[in-house]
């Protein structure tokens, strides 16, 4: 489909919704991708992407951060404690903020460093066992124990389930940041970003429609 495609399917989605232009913000989506398609999508003027493996993003885009000014990248996967330290030095946010014991050591990283990227606390707004994230029931407790650690909550995101229709999820997932003071919603992706939009998503999580089909090797 392309970039610019996808662009103006936001246009219109935001006019849909009565928001204003540029309201919502694209994350290109670049994990796996070959180099050449993120290249090409840098070339046309894109900054915003988003990452799932930290180790990944380390060996790319330092050396596309240098080339293209203004890049920003987000960590959008789940992270794992031990790669917490190399994540606050690569990404500008982390969307998946899903529990205590990362919260305690992001907290300990950023007195440490003076700094921490921008946080999205992900709920599971599904209750899916096998999913990360905060219940929703108990999100309400975990954003008070995040702010007690000082750490900037810049919202919430959801993945919904594959098999349910998104909107509720969405609508709930706005619903909690609204009773919280939270103002970001990291919400939608190639195949439900308009519906999100609607719910007031403010980034949404776009791969294989701008970039292509992902090829997996095996990890």
């Amino acid at each position: 489909m392309g970039l610019n495609a996808i662009r103006e399917r936001i246009a219109a989605a935001e006019a849909a919704a009565g928001r204003a232009p540029g309201s919502v913000q694209l994350i290109a989506v670049s994990k796996v991708q070959p180099p050449e398609r993120v290249a090409a999508v840098l070339a046309e003027g894109h900054r915003l992407y988003g990452e799932n493996y930290v180790q990944e993003a380390a060996g790319k885009w330092p050396a596309w951060r240098a080339e293209f000014p203004g890049v920003a990248v987000h960590m959008i996967g789940p992270l794992q404690t031990n790669k917490a330290k190399l994540a606050v030095e690569l990404f500008e946010a982390i969307h998946t903020l899903d529990r205590p014991s990362l919260a305690v050591k992001l907290a300990g990283l950023a007195q440490a460093r003076g700094a921490c990227p921008d946080l999205f606390l992900q709920v599971n707004t599904g209750a899916e066992p096998q999913k990360a994230g905060i219940l929703p029931e108990a999100l309400d407790g975990f954003v008070k124990e995040v702010r007690g650690m000082d750490l900037p909550i810049a919202g919430l995101m959801c993945i919904p389930p594959e098999s349910e229709d998104p909107a509720p999820h969405f609508a709930m997932l706005a619903g909690m940041a609204a009773r919280n003071g939270l103002t970001g919603l990291s919400m939608g992706m190639s195949s439900d970003f308009e519906a999100a939009i609607a719910a007031g998503a403010t980034h949404v999580r776009v791969g294989s429609a701008i970039f292509g089909a992902r090829e997996y090797a095996a990890r």
